[in-house]
Formats: C-alpha cells, structure tokens, sequence
C-alpha cells in the first residue's frame, strides 16, 4: 500500500501564514510529480501548486508570490509555505503525488492524502 499523510492545517486570520506537510510512504519505486490540490465547498477542485522530480514548479496564478512548494525527496516528502493567507484560500488542501510502485513497471498512479481543513477568517 502507498499512503499519503497531510498535517499543518488550521484556522488562521488573514494575513496569517501556515505550512502544510505531506509525507508519502508503504511500497514506493520512485515519485514523478509532488502536489497540493484544494477543493472550496461547491467548487471544483484545483491544483495550487506542483513540482517535479526535476525541481521544476507550477502555482496558480491566485498564489502566486503568496505560497512556495518545496520538496524533500529523501523524505518523500512535499511541503507547502501559505504566506499573506486571504479568505478565499480557504478549502480542503489534499496532498497528491504521482507514483510508480515498482521498478520493473513504469505505470505511474496518482496517490491522494486525506486531505487537510485550511480556514482563513476575514
């Protein structure tokens, strides 16, 4: 099994900074892409922020200069800096990586956290 933990949510006001883990662990080969994903209560879920295995990075453009994804690969680990947190951040922050399980297979599956409450009061 691969399991994906979140931790680092929590309520905050705006303007507040937080800082979210993720740790991916069980039978693991290798880690393509880190992520982290939130999904607001009728909305659709989105990507916030990515990085590759080769360090290269993607944030929506509403974080922008806001929020800084790092990753630990040692760790299997990925990590999520929210600085100057708004009101409208608020959602459920899932932790995503894509993961081969074995190193004779190539096939690559998207792995999910629980998931993680990030609350920004105004």
């Amino acid at each position: 099994q691969v399991q994906l933990v979140e931790s680092g949510g929590g309520l905050v006001q705006a303007g507040d900074s937080l800082r979210l883990s993720c740790a991916a662990s069980g039978s693991i080969s290798s880690i393509n892409t880190m992520g982290w994903y939130r999904q607001a209560p009728g909305k659709q879920r989105e990507l916030v922020a990515d990085i590759s295995s080769s360090g290269r990075i993607q944030y929506v453009d509403s974080v922008k200069g806001r929020f800084t994804i790092s990753r630990d690969n040692a760790k299997n680990a990925v990590y999520l800096q929210m600085n100057s947190l708004k009101p409208e951040d608020t959602a459920v922050y899932y932790c995503n990586a894509r993961i081969s399980r074995y190193y004779y297979d190539p096939r690559r599956s998207d792995y999910w956290g629980q998931g993680t409450q990030v609350t920004v009061s105004s």
